[in-house]
């Protein structure tokens, strides 16, 4: 693996060494004996705001022997338009990797082409990658594993998860239910990009998705640059929110998800929440640790 560039371009059997991964350095977090990032500098270039992303790579780079700079667009000449490419060429003569957090998907495969250097792509409108690593950990740590399970995705189906979690159950297996209404769902062009054996399930009835449904996961319904269609979307998303009605459909021992911010009493209750809210958080710790193993594995090429 050279670049992490979007769940598509892994194989199952990167996924699965990348969680394995994960699970060591969380288990020796304190042992900081192994230091694959030493000497080294990082820098993440983001174009969109973070809590999550920004603070677990900046640990996690620290906790693997490296240093790392922050460099929003407007710190760096790509503010003023220089294209991608010609800010790839310079940084890949100076730096070790990039972590970028940006809008286009083709930002950061380009980025990583003209650099040379191993690349990250820490959310782009197409895809989230390093969410879906985090949330799969957390999936094993809390009901054993995905095999065999089904997870259900509610709201935004055409969002960058929806389209991640689908290429992740293409690579691993297990399915996928996405629910979500007409107009925000995954649609025919991207569907015919799937492997013809995943098992993605597309439906416009909530319930019907929650039934014997292991993982209800949600996400916001007003990703960033979308904030002018809020009002129309909260209307047409309201019945796919995450609520108390549809927990009771899923399996027992099912956990609910979500990769944060949440925005209660709209894609998910308040109640339903705070009762999930230490299989929650512990998702987002666990980005911390998906993506200290996704750095050490690109450390080895």
């Amino acid at each position: 693996m050279k670049n992490l560039l979007s769940i598509e371009s892994l194989t199952g059997d990167e996924i699965r060494t990348i969680v394995d991964d994960a699970v060591s350095l969380k288990a020796n977090r304190n042992d900081f004996s192994r230091q694959p990032l030493a000497h080294q500098c990082w820098a993440m270039i983001f174009a969109k705001s973070s809590t999550r992303t920004r603070v677990s790579f900046e640990v996690g780079v620290r906790e693997l022997g490296g240093s790392v700079m922050f460099l929003s667009a407007n710190d760096i000449q790509l503010g003023r338009g220089e294209p991608i490419k010609d800010t790839a060429r310079v940084m890949g003569r100076m730096l070790h990797g990039a972590i970028i957090r940006t809008y286009a998907q083709q930002d950061v495969e380009d980025f990583a082409e003209y650099s040379g250097i191993p690349t990250i792509n820490a959310l782009t409108d197409d895809e989230h990658p390093c969410q879906i690593l985090a949330d799969l950990l957390t999936i094993r740590e809390r009901i054993g594993g995905w095999e065999g399970k089904r997870i259900a995705f509610f709201g935004d189906g055409a969002c960058n998860m929806g389209r991640s979690w689908a290429w992740a159950a293409a690579r691993l297996g297990f399915e996928l239910v996405v629910a979500a209404p007409d107009g925000y769902q995954l649609d025919d062009k991207f569907m015919e990009t799937l492997p013809s054996e995943a098992k993605v399930i597309l439906t416009a009835n909530a319930k019907d998705a929650a039934e014997g449904a292991d993982v209800l996961y949600t996400d916001t319904w007003v990703s960033m640059g979308r904030e002018d269609e809020q009002a129309q979307r909260r209307v047409a998303l309201q019945p796919f929110q995450v609520n108390e009605n549809l927990m009771s459909l899923a399996n027992e021992g099912a956990i609910v998800q979500h990769c944060l911010p949440a925005y209660r009493e709209y894609e998910i209750t308040e109640g339903l929440l705070e009762s999930n809210a230490e299989a929650i958080f512990q998702q987002a710790e666990n980005r911390l640790h998906a993506q200290k193993a996704v750095l050490a594995n690109l450390a080895k090429t």
